[in-house]
C-alpha cells in the first residue's frame, strides 16, 4: 500500500478547499491522529531515519516526515500554552488495538470546574505573555516549500462545557445567565486573540476551529443560543483569518443541520469537518451543502473501525464519485484517525485514495 507516490502541494490543497474546480488527484485532511496510530506507522516504514531525537525540534521533523509520506499537504501546529487547566477528568483501561496505556480519558458531565463566580474569578485563565510560539516560529524557516499548517484556534461552546460541565451549563442557562455570558465572553476573547497571533505566520494557511455541539438528532443546547453566545467568536476567528487571506474550517461532531445556515453565512465557516453516517454522511451533506463550503472527511468511524479493508475501500470510491467534483472535498475518517481504528483500515483509505481516478 502507498506505493503511489504524493508531492504535497499547499497551494493546490487551498485551491481544493475554495472549490475552484474538481482537483487532479485526491486531497487529505485529518483533524488529528492518536499519537498511538502514528507511532505504529513510523514503526511499520521505519520513517525516522536521519532524524536525530536529542534535536529540540525532533517533534516536529517526525510530524513532517510522517505527514508527508502519508500524503498531507499541511501539518498541525500551535501555540504551546494555550491551554484550559480541568481536573474534571474521569479516566479508565484503554482497551484499544493500539491501546493508550495512560488510559482512555472522558469529560465529566456533572462536576464543572467553574460553577461560581468565585471559581470564574480565581480560574487560571491562559495569559498570552506565557504562550510559546517556538513550534510556530521554527516552521516559519524550515518547513518544505510544498506544505503548509494549520492550527488549532479551537473550542468556544466545547470549552464552556468542559469548564462548566454539561448538566453545570444546562443549569447556569437559567439559573446562573450572567455567569453563562462571563463564560463565552471570556473564553471567546482568548481564542480571538490566539487566532489574532497565528494569523501572523505565513505559513499558518488554515485555522481550525473545533466545536462539537451536537449529538445524533439536535444540538446540545438550543440553536438560538450557539448562535447568540458561540458564533460571533468564531465569526471573529474567521474574520481574521479571511483578512489575512487565510481560511476558517470548522471540526464539529453532532446534528448541526438546525445551524448550518448560520455557520455558513453568520460566521463564513469555510469548509465543515466531522460526519457520521447515522447523523448525515457527506455525500449527502455534498449535494446538501457543497456548493456553499468545502466538506472534509466522512468515511464513517464505524466503518473504519469494524469494517474490512476492502468495504472501507468500496466507501472511499463512493465518496469520491460523489465529492470529488467541482473540488470542495478532502478525503478522511469521519472525525480523527482514533486508535481503535484497525491500521489496515486506515492505510486502505489513504490507499484507495491515491488509486482513485474520476
Amino acid at each position: 500500500m502507498l506505493d503511489i507516490p504524493i508531492k504535497p502541494d499547499i497551494e493546490g490543497l487551498m485551491r481544493n478547499l475554495r472549490r475552484e474546480g474538481t482537483p487532479e488527484r485526491t486531497y487529505y485532511m485529518e483533524l488529528f491522529l492518536d499519537r498511538e496510530v502514528e507511532d505504529a506507522i513510523i514503526a511499520r516504514y521505519d520513517l525516522l531515519q536521519g532524524l536525530d531525537p536529542a534535536d529540540p525540534y525532533f517533534e516536529l521533523q517526525r510530524r513532517i516526515a510522517l505527514y508527508r509520506f502519508l500524503g498531507y499537504d499541511a501539518i498541525p501546529a500551535g501555540i504551546i500554552g494555550f491551554v484550559f487547566p480541568r481536573d474534571n477528568l474521569n479516566v479508565t483501561d484503554d482497551t484499544a488495538g493500539l491501546a493508550r496505556q495512560s488510559g482512555r480519558t472522558w469529560a465529566d458531565e456533572t462536576r464543572g470546574v467553574i460553577t461560581s463566580w468565585e471559581d470564574f474569578e480565581r480560574y487560571p485563565w491562559p495569559r498570552s505573555e506565557s504562550y510559546d510560539l517556538s513550534h510556530l516560529e521554527w516552521l516559519e524557516k524550515n518547513l518544505p516549500d510544498d506544505m503548509g499548517v494549520y492550527a488549532g484556534c479551537h473550542s468556544i461552546f466545547e470549552e464552556v462545557t468542559w469548564l462548566m460541565s454539561y448538566q453545570g451549563l444546562c443549569f447556569a442557562l437559567y439559573d446562573q445567565p450572567d455567569l453563562v455570558d462571563a463564560m463565552f465572553e471570556r473564553i471567546g476573547e482568548l481564542h480571538t486573540e490566539a487566532a489574532g497571533i497565528l494569523v501572523q505566520f505565513s505559513r499558518v494557511r488554515i485555522l481550525f476551529g473545533g466545536d462539537d455541539m451536537g449529538y445524533k438528532t439536535s444540538t446540545m443546547i438550543p440553536a438560538r443560543i450557539l448562535i447568540e453566545k458561540s458564533f460571533p467568536w468564531h465569526a471573529r476567528s474567521a474574520r481574521l483569518a479571511h483578512e489575512h487571506g487565510k481560511l476558517y474550517l470548522l471540526h464539529a461532531c453532532g446534528n448541526l443541520a438546525e445551524v448550518m445556515p448560520a455557520l455558513i453565512e453568520q460566521v463564513q465557516i469555510d469548509g465543515r469537518h466531522s460526519f457520521e453516517d447515522a447523523i448525515e454522511p457527506v455525500t449527502v451533506a455534498k449535494k446538501r451543502w457543497g456548493d456553499r463550503v468545502a466538506l472534509l472527511g466522512g468515511i464513517d468511524m464505524d466503518l473504519l473501525a469494524r469494517g474490512t479493508p476492502e468495504q472501507v475501500r468500496q466507501r472511499v470510491r463512493e465518496t469520491l464519485d460523489v465529492c470529488m467534483p467541482g473540488g470542495g472535498y478532502c478525503l478522511g475518517s469521519g472525525n480523527t484517525v482514533a486508535n481503535y481504528i484497525p491500521l489496515e483500515n486506515y492505510l486502505a483509505m489513504l490507499d484507495e485514495g491515491r488509486r482513485y481516478t474520476a
